[in-house]
């Protein structure tokens, strides 16, 4: 198994910290004894304690869920390190205070009542850092299968949410096409057509959560031109993407609602019909997709956003950026509507 050493060594300081606190509340019962002595053991005692218990429980097989040993194993390692601890820091820690003095007359470090309290410090002392870190490790592998059951939810969700899209999708172009055939066989065989490549497209992609924004677009233009042959004259767009953003991966079918959303509460509605416009461009360490319809305005439910497509959309970037992506919604200048959206360029 892995060390963590910056870990170890942050265990280490709260280690030493929690040993001063002892030394202080030791000295606070005894003023009339030095100060120095009892942090030369609580120091040494605690370091020993930590180097046995803390680096000693990877020589062991240890719980996936605590990083400790499990069983006796883990108790016979916590026990025989407090022990040894104790022997080792004692005996360190009475050579340097004999050696320096530090022993005050008439109080020699061989008082029986002493070396109890100290025993009893001790082991109270290694049992609650124990249990400390013990229950450390046990939090940290809990939030981790939390996270990652969060991670696999968002994904089931995302999955849920194209699966809810792609038939409404479907069902708007079916009955398109079926008033189509009734009054122009032509155009709705060539809408077929369109409507076929697009599906092609679209079942390839979805093995993907993501692809690029090329591919993006591409997909728009597929589904533009189903559009524009049902719509005739009264529908024309532009797609604008430059060369250096085509490769930056964006999550599958992000736009395709947006636009969808344009023709069936902007376009259609409006006599002349209008233009819808797809940008991409880098603003402010941000990629930035602007959907723009000349369109009736927003109305009704789209005027606060909350259509279907633009639920779903608001909701895949909740889940997929963790609030790192904004959607704005609002009337455009020169009427009509727009949407932007806002994603990190590092995603």
């Amino acid at each position: 198994m892995r060390i963590d050493w910056l870990s170890k060594l942050q265990h280490y300081l709260q280690v030493l910290a929690f040993s001063l606190v002892i030394a202080t509340i030791q000295y606070s019962f005894q003023p009339e004894r030095p100060y120095a002595p009892s942090v030369v053991y609580s120091l040494f005692i605690g370091s020993f304690m930590w180097a046995f218990i803390d680096l000693g429980r990877h020589s062991f097989p240890s719980s996936r869920e605590t990083g400790w040993p499990k069983g006796l194993a883990g108790l016979a390692l916590v026990v025989g390190s407090i022990a040894a601890a104790y022997i080792l820091g004692t005996r360190i820690a009475s050579a340097l205070c004999t050696y320096y003095g530090w022993f005050a007359p008439g109080l020699p470090d061989t008082d029986r009542s002493q070396w109890r309290a100290s025993i009893l410090i001790t082991v109270m002392a290694g049992v609650a850092g124990s249990y400390f870190f013990y229950s450390r490790g046990r939090s940290a592998y809990l939030e981790e299968k939390m996270l990652e059951a969060h991670k696999h939810a968002n994904e089931a969700r995302l999955k849920l949410l194209e699966a809810q899209l792609e038939p409404h999708m479907l069902f708007n172009t079916l009955a398109n096409l079926r008033a189509l055939i009734g009054v122009d066989p032509e155009r709705a065989q060539g809408m077929l057509d369109h409507m076929i490549a697009y599906l092609r497209a679209t079942l390839s992609a979805s093995r993907a959560a993501t692809h690029s924004l090329q591919a993006e677009f591409d997909r728009l233009r597929d589904y533009l031109e189903l559009m524009a042959i049902r719509m005739g004259p009264r529908l024309s767009y532009s797609l604008e993407l430059p060369a250096d953003l085509a490769q930056h991966a964006v999550p599958a079918l992000l736009l395709q609602p947006l636009v969808e959303n344009s023709i069936q509460h902007g376009l259609e509605p409006k006599v002349g019909g209008g233009r819808i416009t797809v940008s991409a461009r880098r603003e402010a360490g941000q990629l930035v997709l602007e959907v723009a319809d000349t369109g009736v305005g927003p109305s009704g439910a789209t005027a606060g956003g909350k259509g279907f497509g633009m639920t779903q959309v608001r909701e895949r970037l909740a889940a997929l950026h963790n609030g790192a992506a904004t959607m704005d919604f609002s009337a455009a200048p020169d009427g009509g509507a727009r949407t932007v959206l806002r994603l990190p360029l590092a995603s």
